[in-house]
Formats: C-alpha cells, sequence, structure tokens
C-alpha cells in the first residue's frame, strides 16, 4: 500500500445495489412528564373545598336567633 492513503481501501461493487446506511434520522428524546393540574390550580380547589365544607357544616348547624320564642306545642 502506498502511505499516505490510509489503512483502508474504499471497494465499490462492479455489479448489483450499492446500499448506503449512513442516512440522518431524527431522534426523538425522553418524554417530559408535566403534571395535569398546577399547583396554584390544586390551591384553588382546596380552597373551593374549605369554603364549601364550611357552608354545609352552617347549614347543618341549627340558626341561633336572640330572642325568638322556643316552639309551642
Amino acid at each position: 500500500m502506498p502511505e499516505g492513503t490510509g489503512a483502508l481501501r474504499e471497494v465499490l461493487p462492479k455489479q448489483g445495489q450499492l446500499s448506503v446506511e449512513d442516512t440522518a434520522a431524527m431522534v426523538l428524546c425522553k418524554p417530559k412528564i408535566l403534571p395535569l393540574k398546577s399547583v396554584s390550580l390544586e390551591k384553588l380547589e382546596m380552597l373551593q373545598r374549605a369554603a364549601l365544607d364550611a357552608a354545609q357544616a352552617s347549614e347543618a348547624a341549627p340558626p341561633l336567633s336572640a330572642g325568638a320564642a322556643p316552639p309551642r306545642q
């Protein structure tokens, strides 16, 4: 081998098909996991749930009236 050409020599077929496998392809990244609900939305839902619980608790308790007479029998 003459010097300067390297250790490998290019060989092309005289018959048949030539296939090249060095095609550029898209590389897909690992998917990013995103929360279904944001932190602010979760806080808002928690506040709404607390307000709803407080409203239901106040409805369940008997109303306190200051000057009302007891019911007659």
